[in-house]
């Protein structure tokens, strides 16, 4: 009889795959995307062959570091209208799946929800398909929840499939950190072990008290659906609406005066609104990242007086919101970030 599962397609070193097609010469080597493949200048991998991760290098790390540990890699920059393409070819094959509902997480993957008395089937299914149209790999995993399907994936990679569902959940989960779970990073981690849950089977039978105590109504019981492998059970295909359009530069040379990241900040604007423009929807908050040197990073945000499609009211809120820090150390990364109206009928 069929039932209703959830599957976890990610497709398997992405951005490497993807130039591995065009670039069939460097398959089997440790290759690293990322910047515009330049180790002098300041940037981090996004995506790096498992052949460069065997050595260390993984997705976030500065790229001098990573030739630090791998010195044979093979460096390409980033080129995102044809990673925009191969995503796009992905997700419309996960779409012309039949009864597949599709909720697009990013570039590389997607819960695809399929009623089927064999999901493991379905799921090979899927690669099969993929495959053939994008000559692309992927990993699926395959759960009850969302939760499940997407920690099952990396027990499945690459190119293979796992299971994880309420029978084998904590069989398989509960003697791991509860930093294994999906949305439990380092710093959660530790305030869940200062409260004595430091693996997921503590989690998944603590009460809900000290978790409410600990993390809030809202966020705490939440925590502990994670530890239980919980949560939605079924994909939203609702098409996703942006809520805001942000812009960041990381300078290859740190901004000294307040000047140069005035100047700085009203070209980051100036792109936000574009990006708002195409959405015909008005600033109404402006967010500002900074990172100053070495690696210091502040984030502050202010509602505007009232909406806005002027650059210079986002770039002088993102100036006022800096000046407001009080901090002249110098600078090495700015990003602007403007919430949105919300669209008509609301998000």
């Amino acid at each position: 009889m069929a039932q209703r599962w959830v599957l976890h397609v990610d497709m398997d070193q992405f951005l490497v795959a993807v130039e591995l097609l065009r670039r069939p010469e460097l398959i089997g080597l440790p290759v690293i995307v990322g910047g515009r493949g330049d180790p002098t200048e300041r940037a981090v991998g996004s995506t790096a062959s498992y052949e460069a991760r065997a050595r260390g290098v993984h997705s976030g790390l500065a790229l001098k570091l990573a030739v630090r540990r791998c010195p044979e890699a093979v460096l390409l920059p980033v080129d995102f209208p044809v990673y925009e393409a191969a995503s796009a070819e992905v997700m419309a094959t996960l779409r012309a799946y039949p009864g597949a509902i599709v909720e697009v997480l990013g570039w590389d993957e997607a819960f695809v929800g399929v009623e089927t008395d064999d999901p493991h089937r379905t799921a090979l299914e899927i690669q099969t398909a993929v495959f053939a149209k994008t000559q692309l790999h992927c990993s699926i995993g395959i759960g009850d929840t969302l939760v499940r399907a997407k920690i099952a994936t990396d027990f499945g990679k690459p190119q293979g499939t796992y299971f994880l569902h309420r029978d084998n959940w904590l069989d398989v989960m509960g003697h791991r950190p509860t930093t294994a779970l999906w949305g439990v990073g380092t710093r959660i981690g530790q305030r869940l072990a200062a409260i004595g849950l430091e693996t997921v089977a503590q989690l998944a039978a603590s009460p809900e008290e000290p978790l409410v105590e600990a993390f809030g109504p809202n966020t705490g019981p939440h925590i502990g659906r994670l530890g239980r492998g919980g949560g939605r059970a079924w994909p939203d295909d609702t098409p996703w609406v942006a809520r805001a359009h942000g812009r960041e530069t990381t300078f290859q040379v740190d901004l000294v005066s307040r000047d140069e990241v005035a100047a700085a900040l009203r070209e980051l604007a100036d792109r936000v609104i574009e990006d708002l423009k195409k959405e015909g929807r008005s600033a109404v908050r402006v967010h500002l990242k900074v990172r100053f040197a070495p690696f210091f990073t502040h984030t502050k945000v202010r509602k505007l007086a009232g909406r806005t499609m002027d650059p210079a009211v986002v770039a002088d809120t993102a100036l006022a919101l800096f000046d407001a820090l009080g901090d002249d150390r110098p600078v090495r990364l700015l990003g602007v970030r403007a919430e949105m109206e919300p669209p008509e009928g609301g998000y």
